[in-house]
Protein backbone atom coordinates (compact mmCIF):
# COMPACT_ATOMS: atom_id res chain seq x y z
CA UNK A 1 0.00 0.00 0.00
CA UNK A 2 1.28 3.09 -0.88
CA UNK A 3 2.04 6.07 2.07
CA UNK A 4 -0.60 8.45 2.36
CA UNK A 5 1.74 11.26 0.78
CA UNK A 6 2.69 9.07 -2.01
CA UNK A 7 -1.12 7.93 -2.55
CA UNK A 8 -2.27 11.45 -2.28
CA UNK A 9 -0.08 12.51 -5.43
CA UNK A 10 -1.21 9.09 -7.51
CA UNK A 11 -4.57 10.08 -7.01
CA UNK A 12 -3.92 13.95 -7.50
CA UNK A 13 -2.14 12.14 -11.45
CA UNK A 14 -5.47 10.47 -11.62
CA UNK A 15 -7.87 13.05 -11.00
CA UNK A 16 -6.08 15.42 -13.52
CA UNK A 17 -6.73 13.34 -16.50
CA UNK A 18 -10.17 14.16 -18.20
CA UNK A 19 -12.89 11.75 -17.14
CA UNK A 20 -14.61 10.82 -13.97
CA UNK A 21 -13.74 8.46 -11.41
CA UNK A 22 -15.15 5.98 -9.13
CA UNK A 23 -14.83 5.28 -6.09
CA UNK A 24 -14.30 1.54 -6.43
CA UNK A 25 -11.97 2.46 -9.71
CA UNK A 26 -9.98 4.50 -7.32
CA UNK A 27 -9.74 2.05 -4.31
CA UNK A 28 -8.29 -0.73 -6.87
CA UNK A 29 -6.00 1.64 -8.39
CA UNK A 30 -4.40 2.52 -5.24
CA UNK A 31 -4.98 -0.48 -3.50
CA UNK A 32 -6.78 1.26 -0.81
CA UNK A 33 -10.61 1.12 0.43
CA UNK A 34 -13.19 3.38 -1.07
CA UNK A 35 -13.20 5.00 2.74
CA UNK A 36 -9.63 5.69 2.37
CA UNK A 37 -10.66 7.13 -1.20
CA UNK A 38 -12.80 9.25 0.35
CA UNK A 39 -10.91 10.35 3.28
CA UNK A 40 -8.17 11.33 0.69
CA UNK A 41 -10.26 13.32 -1.50
CA UNK A 42 -10.89 15.46 1.43
CA UNK A 43 -7.62 16.21 2.11
CA UNK A 44 -7.16 17.45 -1.44
CA UNK A 45 -10.16 19.50 -1.13
CA UNK A 46 -8.69 21.12 2.29
CA UNK A 47 -5.32 21.39 -0.03
CA UNK A 48 -6.95 24.20 -2.51
CA UNK A 49 -7.54 21.30 -5.01
CA UNK A 50 -11.69 21.08 -6.46
CA UNK A 51 -12.43 17.60 -6.34
CA UNK A 52 -16.36 17.40 -7.43
CA UNK A 53 -18.45 14.47 -7.07
CA UNK A 54 -21.48 13.30 -8.47
CA UNK A 55 -24.12 10.29 -7.77
CA UNK A 56 -25.60 7.62 -9.18
CA UNK A 57 -24.23 4.79 -11.53
CA UNK A 58 -22.88 7.34 -13.40
CA UNK A 59 -21.00 9.40 -11.24
CA UNK A 60 -17.49 9.73 -9.84
CA UNK A 61 -14.89 12.17 -8.80
CA UNK A 62 -13.13 14.57 -11.47
CA UNK A 63 -10.63 17.23 -10.71
CA UNK A 64 -12.81 20.49 -11.81
CA UNK A 65 -12.04 24.11 -11.89
CA UNK A 66 -11.42 26.77 -8.43
CA UNK A 67 -11.43 30.02 -7.60
CA UNK A 68 -6.96 29.40 -7.27
CA UNK A 69 -4.37 27.56 -9.35
CA UNK A 70 -3.33 24.51 -7.44
CA UNK A 71 -0.58 22.82 -8.13
CA UNK A 72 -0.21 20.35 -11.30
CA UNK A 73 1.38 17.08 -11.72
CA UNK A 74 2.91 16.93 -15.32
CA UNK A 75 4.86 13.48 -16.87
CA UNK A 76 8.03 13.39 -18.81
CA UNK A 77 6.43 14.49 -21.86
CA UNK A 78 4.16 17.31 -20.75
CA UNK A 79 6.89 18.86 -18.98
CA UNK A 80 9.26 19.42 -21.81
CA UNK A 81 6.48 20.65 -23.95
CA UNK A 82 5.66 22.83 -21.33
CA UNK A 83 9.22 24.26 -20.75
CA UNK A 84 9.74 24.10 -24.75
CA UNK A 85 6.57 26.31 -25.44
CA UNK A 86 7.42 28.79 -22.50
CA UNK A 87 10.87 29.46 -23.60
CA UNK A 88 9.36 30.12 -26.99
CA UNK A 89 7.02 32.55 -25.45
CA UNK A 90 9.33 34.42 -24.21
CA UNK A 91 10.78 35.55 -26.94
CA UNK A 92 7.03 35.42 -29.12
CA UNK A 93 5.26 38.46 -30.92
CA UNK A 94 2.58 39.36 -28.12
CA UNK A 95 3.74 41.56 -26.07
CA UNK A 96 3.60 41.43 -22.24
CA UNK A 97 4.34 37.87 -21.56
CA UNK A 98 7.64 37.76 -22.04
CA UNK A 99 8.66 38.41 -17.71
CA UNK A 100 5.26 36.50 -17.33
CA UNK A 101 6.90 33.71 -19.24
CA UNK A 102 10.50 33.45 -18.00
CA UNK A 103 9.58 33.77 -14.24
CA UNK A 104 6.86 30.52 -14.99
CA UNK A 105 9.98 29.31 -17.14
CA UNK A 106 12.44 29.60 -13.79
CA UNK A 107 10.16 28.17 -11.26
CA UNK A 108 9.41 25.42 -13.96
CA UNK A 109 12.76 24.40 -14.72
CA UNK A 110 13.78 24.58 -10.82
CA UNK A 111 11.85 21.52 -9.95
CA UNK A 112 13.04 19.60 -13.36
CA UNK A 113 14.42 16.33 -12.88
CA UNK A 114 18.32 16.11 -14.01
CA UNK A 115 17.18 13.53 -16.91
CA UNK A 116 14.61 16.14 -18.16
CA UNK A 117 16.47 19.44 -17.82
CA UNK A 118 19.51 17.87 -19.98
CA UNK A 119 16.67 16.92 -23.11
CA UNK A 120 15.05 20.53 -22.27
CA UNK A 121 19.12 22.10 -23.03
CA UNK A 122 19.50 19.88 -25.20
CA UNK A 123 16.68 21.25 -27.34
CA UNK A 124 17.65 24.29 -26.79
CA UNK A 125 21.67 24.15 -27.54
CA UNK A 126 21.15 22.33 -30.90
CA UNK A 127 17.94 23.59 -32.53
CA UNK A 128 18.10 27.50 -34.37
CA UNK A 129 15.83 29.93 -35.02
CA UNK A 130 15.64 31.82 -38.24
CA UNK A 131 15.08 35.32 -37.55
CA UNK A 132 12.28 36.95 -38.77
CA UNK A 133 12.06 38.63 -42.14
CA UNK A 134 11.67 42.64 -41.00
CA UNK A 135 10.06 43.55 -37.88
CA UNK A 136 7.55 41.28 -36.50
CA UNK A 137 4.59 42.58 -35.79
CA UNK A 138 3.43 42.57 -31.75
CA UNK A 139 0.34 42.17 -30.42
CA UNK A 140 -1.29 43.60 -27.30
CA UNK A 141 -2.82 40.54 -25.32
CA UNK A 142 -5.61 42.40 -23.76
CA UNK A 143 -6.44 43.00 -27.82
CA UNK A 144 -6.48 39.25 -28.42
CA UNK A 145 -8.71 38.75 -25.09
CA UNK A 146 -11.23 41.58 -26.09
CA UNK A 147 -11.33 39.96 -29.72
CA UNK A 148 -11.45 36.39 -28.78
CA UNK A 149 -14.49 37.17 -25.83
CA UNK A 150 -16.51 39.07 -28.80
CA UNK A 151 -15.94 35.71 -31.03
CA UNK A 152 -17.23 33.70 -28.57
CA UNK A 153 -20.24 35.56 -27.05
CA UNK A 154 -21.11 36.75 -30.97
CA UNK A 155 -21.30 40.65 -30.24
CA UNK A 156 -20.86 42.83 -32.62
CA UNK A 157 -17.35 45.09 -32.63
CA UNK A 158 -16.47 48.69 -33.19
CA UNK A 159 -12.98 49.02 -33.97
CA UNK A 160 -10.26 51.47 -35.18
CA UNK A 161 -8.01 50.05 -37.84
CA UNK A 162 -5.10 51.28 -39.69
CA UNK A 163 -4.40 49.82 -43.33
CA UNK A 164 -0.91 48.91 -44.62
CA UNK A 165 -0.61 53.21 -45.68
CA UNK A 166 -1.64 54.00 -42.33
CA UNK A 167 -4.89 55.26 -43.01
CA UNK A 168 -7.05 55.14 -40.32
CA UNK A 169 -11.43 54.23 -40.41
CA UNK A 170 -13.45 53.26 -38.15
CA UNK A 171 -15.04 49.35 -38.94
CA UNK A 172 -18.04 47.38 -37.30
CA UNK A 173 -17.48 43.70 -37.76
CA UNK A 174 -19.03 40.22 -36.49
CA UNK A 175 -16.47 38.70 -35.61
CA UNK A 176 -15.57 34.57 -35.98
CA UNK A 177 -12.04 33.87 -35.35
CA UNK A 178 -8.77 35.10 -34.37
CA UNK A 179 -6.34 33.45 -36.78
CA UNK A 180 -2.45 32.99 -36.27
CA UNK A 181 -0.33 32.84 -39.66
CA UNK A 182 3.22 32.57 -39.29
CA UNK A 183 4.35 35.31 -36.76
CA UNK A 184 0.88 37.94 -37.12
CA UNK A 185 -2.38 37.37 -35.43
CA UNK A 186 -6.00 38.26 -38.32
CA UNK A 187 -9.29 38.78 -36.77
CA UNK A 188 -11.56 36.90 -39.44
CA UNK A 189 -15.00 39.15 -39.19
CA UNK A 190 -18.04 40.26 -40.99
CA UNK A 191 -17.16 43.81 -42.30
CA UNK A 192 -21.17 44.99 -41.93
CA UNK A 193 -19.60 48.09 -43.65
CA UNK A 194 -18.41 46.33 -47.05
CA UNK A 195 -21.07 43.18 -46.34
CA UNK A 196 -18.40 40.97 -46.49
CA UNK A 197 -16.14 38.83 -44.99
CA UNK A 198 -12.82 40.70 -44.03
CA UNK A 199 -9.08 39.53 -42.32
CA UNK A 200 -8.04 42.44 -39.94
CA UNK A 201 -4.33 42.42 -38.55
CA UNK A 202 -4.11 42.29 -35.06
CA UNK A 203 -1.36 44.54 -34.29
CA UNK A 204 -3.52 47.47 -36.13
CA UNK A 205 -6.52 47.18 -34.58
CA UNK A 206 -7.80 49.32 -31.59
CA UNK A 207 -11.21 48.09 -29.94
CA UNK A 208 -13.93 50.62 -29.10
CA UNK A 209 -15.64 49.53 -26.03
CA UNK A 210 -18.24 48.26 -24.71
CA UNK A 211 -19.03 45.64 -27.60
CA UNK A 212 -22.21 44.51 -28.91
CA UNK A 213 -24.99 43.66 -29.62
CA UNK A 214 -25.46 40.40 -30.44
CA UNK A 215 -25.75 38.72 -33.18
CA UNK A 216 -26.04 35.26 -35.38
CA UNK A 217 -22.68 33.89 -36.41
CA UNK A 218 -22.90 33.23 -40.45
CA UNK A 219 -21.45 30.33 -42.11
CA UNK A 220 -17.12 30.78 -42.19
CA UNK A 221 -16.15 31.85 -45.51
CA UNK A 222 -15.16 29.10 -47.96
CA UNK A 223 -15.59 26.87 -44.63
CA UNK A 224 -12.21 26.77 -44.15
CA UNK A 225 -11.41 30.30 -41.73
CA UNK A 226 -7.43 29.49 -41.77
CA UNK A 227 -7.54 28.92 -45.17
CA UNK A 228 -9.65 31.81 -45.76
CA UNK A 229 -6.33 33.90 -44.20
CA UNK A 230 -3.71 32.00 -45.80
CA UNK A 231 -5.21 33.02 -49.39
CA UNK A 232 -5.37 36.67 -48.64
CA UNK A 233 -2.30 37.23 -46.72
CA UNK A 234 -0.56 35.40 -49.86
CA UNK A 235 -1.88 37.43 -52.61
CA UNK A 236 -2.17 40.52 -50.73
CA UNK A 237 1.68 40.21 -50.58
CA UNK A 238 2.12 39.00 -54.45
CA UNK A 239 4.19 41.46 -56.80
CA UNK A 240 3.40 39.46 -60.01
CA UNK A 241 -0.12 37.56 -60.97
CA UNK A 242 -0.94 35.09 -63.93
CA UNK A 243 -4.10 33.60 -64.14
CA UNK A 244 -3.07 29.95 -66.05
CA UNK A 245 -5.30 27.80 -67.93
CA UNK A 246 -4.09 24.11 -66.51
CA UNK A 247 -4.63 21.29 -68.34
CA UNK A 248 -6.04 18.67 -66.03
CA UNK A 249 -9.72 18.36 -63.40
CA UNK A 250 -9.77 21.04 -60.96
CA UNK A 251 -9.60 18.93 -58.29
CA UNK A 252 -6.16 17.08 -59.29
CA UNK A 253 -4.70 20.65 -58.93
CA UNK A 254 -6.32 21.49 -55.79
CA UNK A 255 -4.69 18.12 -54.52
CA UNK A 256 -1.37 19.20 -55.54
CA UNK A 257 -1.35 22.93 -54.05
CA UNK A 258 -1.34 25.06 -50.62
CA UNK A 259 -4.62 27.58 -50.46
CA UNK A 260 -1.74 30.02 -50.09
CA UNK A 261 -0.28 29.42 -53.83
CA UNK A 262 -3.92 30.36 -55.49
CA UNK A 263 -7.33 29.75 -56.42
CA UNK A 264 -8.75 27.07 -58.62
CA UNK A 265 -11.71 27.26 -61.30
CA UNK A 266 -13.16 24.56 -63.47
CA UNK A 267 -13.99 25.09 -66.75
CA UNK A 268 -15.01 21.72 -67.67
CA UNK A 269 -13.92 17.97 -66.43
CA UNK A 270 -10.49 18.16 -68.05
CA UNK A 271 -9.47 21.63 -67.80
CA UNK A 272 -9.29 24.87 -64.88
CA UNK A 273 -7.87 27.92 -64.28
CA UNK A 274 -5.53 28.90 -61.57
CA UNK A 275 -5.57 32.13 -60.16
CA UNK A 276 -2.07 32.49 -58.41
CA UNK A 277 1.23 34.60 -57.88
CA UNK A 278 4.73 35.16 -56.33
CA UNK A 279 7.42 37.73 -55.74
CA UNK A 280 9.36 37.13 -58.64
CA UNK A 281 8.27 35.57 -62.13
CA UNK A 282 11.00 32.62 -61.53
CA UNK A 283 9.55 31.79 -58.70
CA UNK A 284 6.19 31.83 -60.42
CA UNK A 285 7.37 29.96 -63.89
CA UNK A 286 9.22 27.01 -61.29
CA UNK A 287 6.18 26.75 -59.45
CA UNK A 288 4.45 25.87 -62.61
CA UNK A 289 6.77 23.57 -63.75
CA UNK A 290 6.41 21.53 -60.35
CA UNK A 291 2.59 20.65 -60.99
CA UNK A 292 3.43 18.14 -62.65
CA UNK A 293 0.35 18.74 -65.39
CA UNK A 294 0.28 20.64 -68.98
CA UNK A 295 -0.72 24.17 -68.62
CA UNK A 296 -1.32 27.32 -70.92
CA UNK A 297 0.35 30.74 -70.02
CA UNK A 298 -1.32 33.81 -71.51
CA UNK A 299 -0.89 36.49 -68.81
CA UNK A 300 1.29 38.55 -68.31
CA UNK A 301 3.51 38.55 -71.65
CA UNK A 302 6.75 38.47 -69.23
CA UNK A 303 6.03 35.33 -68.11
CA UNK A 304 5.38 33.92 -71.08
CA UNK A 305 9.19 35.12 -72.79
CA UNK A 306 10.26 33.60 -68.98
CA UNK A 307 8.54 30.57 -69.68
CA UNK A 308 10.01 30.09 -73.41
CA UNK A 309 13.17 30.95 -71.72
CA UNK A 310 13.25 28.43 -69.31
CA UNK A 311 12.04 25.32 -71.52
CA UNK A 312 14.88 26.20 -74.01
CA UNK A 313 17.09 26.23 -71.43
CA UNK A 314 15.68 22.61 -70.39
CA UNK A 315 16.06 21.41 -73.36
CA UNK A 316 19.74 22.41 -74.33
CA UNK A 317 20.21 20.93 -70.54
CA UNK A 318 19.12 17.39 -71.61
CA UNK A 319 21.21 17.24 -74.81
Amino acid sequence: MLETSARLLRLLSLLQTPRDWTGSELSERLGVSTRTVRNDVERLRSLGYPVTATRGSVGGYRLGAGSALPPLLLDDEEAVAVTVGLRAAAGGAIAGIEETSLRALAKLEQVLPARLRRRVSTLQAYTVRVPADGPVPVVDPSVLTVLTAACRDHERLRFDYRDHNGTASLRVAEPHRVVNWGRRWYLVAWDNGRDDWRSFRVDRIEPRTPAGPRFTPREPPDGDVAAYVSRRVSAAAWRHRARVTVHAPAAAVVARINPAVGTVEAVDEHTCVLDTGADSLETLAVHLGLLGVDFTVTDPPELVGLVRELSARYARAAG
